[in-house]
């Protein structure tokens, strides 16, 4: 019997110890937008990886803190573990079926806030190292932990903590699990994300709502003079008309090309439920994912004037305000974006004002490096299936901090299952997942260590 069949028996055997582990965490609340036990939660996560044998301190922030631990095992490459332990609000108790931080399972899933985000998740490769060393006295390769305590709120500290001991946090590659896996079932390996850059256009004319009778022709409408600028600044095919936007979009590369077109894509499945038939642009299944991966976007996510609320009111509004996000792609700056959309601001409408809020960079990890193949493999060696690819997700997270700040490749394999209900009432993660979850971990750091012998 191998190294590695040992680990994964022992993970069967263990089953329920690992699962009142993950409610363990998930009955501590850890909620980053109000601070709500997360420095708690940090205390019993450290607790646990000094258990299992790893050196593991908290690292304070200008917020809130992180979690570290190491094992180093000399000669051997470094894996680096990042997850976060924040969660979401829990938002309205009356739609969850059982408390949030009171961990409940039905149906073959652990329900309650951050079991799929990013609790059990992170949980997973703690248990994996904790496989290694008690079975086999120790680790195949060495391993380091940064958990992030405030993700959920942008992880607006990371990028300084990172920055400052980047000697400590030097390794091989970052390995992260968050999301879900394939809606097809199959596992995901995701080599990338999209930054992002949030933006506020608001304009502020008169001094108060005014009789759209008695003022309506002689004073400006806000709104109006909203409405045109946004016209200027997206074309109704969806090109964003912002003078250098695309300027340092990347080439997709021919590796990139050739899995975009294996990565399964219904596209009809894909918008039921979230469009109305006939509605938006037609869209091909390989169009459709370099849209989705590689182009930047411009959404409005909100646009606020005037009088909401049910009914009529006949009035000039005083003011008018646009709410926006910046889905961005490798080599564009949020920072250059938003001087951009500011610069085109003010020239159509110089009385706006433009406010910028979070960012993310854009991350990108070549598919052809030896250890993207290698953790490709491992992952199809674990699930006995081939993994969809992904080079880059739509969405945004922190990994820039690891592939730019730190220069190491960054890969996610996702556990979660599709209808896990992150950021929703009834979040959830299937046990059967978790397991596999921890099961592939082990093989990705066997299958590293082997590699880099």
């Amino acid at each position: 019997m191998t190294s590695l069949d040992k680990v994964l028996r022992w993970i069967d055997s263990t089953r329920d110890q690992s699962t009142q582990k993950m409610a363990r965490l998930i009955s501590q609340p850890s909620v980053s937008s109000t601070g709500e036990g997360v420095k708690e939660c940090a205390k019993i996560l450290c607790d646990m990886l000094k258990e299992i044998g790893l050196d593991a301190k908290i690292m304070p922030t200008a917020g809130l803190p992180a979690v570290y631990a190491e094992r180093i095992v000399p000669g051997t490459p470094t894996v680096m573990f990042y997850g976060h332990y924040d969660t979401q609000p829990v938002g309205d108790l009356n739609l969850w079926d059982t408390p949030p931080f009171e961990p409940a399972i039905r149906n073959g899933r652990m329900y309650g806030r951050g079991t799929g985000d990013n609790k059990g998740q992170l949980l997973t490769h703690i248990i994996a190292v904790d496989a290694f060393i008690k079975n086999c006295g120790e680790l195949p390769c060495s391993v380091k932990f940064l958990l992030d305590g405030e993700e959920e709120s942008g992880s607006i500290n990371l990028a300084t903590l990172v920055e400052e001991n980047k000697e400590l946090l030097k390794a091989d590659v970052c390995y992260y699990s968050d999301g879900p896996i394939h809606y097809s079932g199959r596992p995901q390996v995701v080599f990338g994300c999209r930054g992002i850059i949030d933006a506020e256009i608001v304009i502020e004319e008169n001094m108060r709502d005014c009789h759209s009778g008695h003022y309506g022709a002689l004073i400006p409408n806000p709104a109006w003079r909203l409405v045109h600028l946004l016209s200027t600044m997206k074309s109704p095919d969806g090109k964003v008309l912002v003078e250098g936007y695309y300027d340092k979009v990347r080439a997709i590369t021919p590796a990139e090309e050739e899995v975009v077109k294996d990565i399964p894509f219904n596209v009809k499945d894909y918008f039921e439920g979230v469009r109305h038939p006939g509605t938006g642009p037609e869209w091909d299944h390989v169009d459709a994912m370099k849209a989705h991966m590689f182009m930047p976007t411009m959404t409005i996510s909100g646009l606020v004037s005037g009088h909401t609320a049910e009914g009529m009111a006949t009035i000039v509004p005083y003011k008018a305000t646009c709410k926006m996000d910046m889905r961005l792609v490798p080599d564009q700056d949020p920072d250059e974006i938003f001087d951009l959309v500011e610069k085109h601001v003010k020239k159509y409408l110089p009385e706006a004002e433009v406010i910028k809020h979070g960012k993310m960079y854009a991350s990108r990890t070549d598919l052809e490096l030896p250890v993207s193949k290698t953790v490709i493999g491992a992952v199809a060696e674990a699930w006995d299936a081939d993994p969809v690819v992904v080079p880059l997700s739509g969405a945004s997270c922190p990994e820039y901090v690891f592939s730019n700040i730190l220069e190491m490749p960054t890969i996610s394999v996702p556990y979660a299952n599709p209808d896990e209900g992150n950021h929703g009432p009834n979040e959830n993660f299937s046990l059967d997942l978790f397991i596999q979850g921890i099961k592939t971990t082990a093989h990705v750091l066997e299958a590293i260590a082997r590699d880099n012998k």
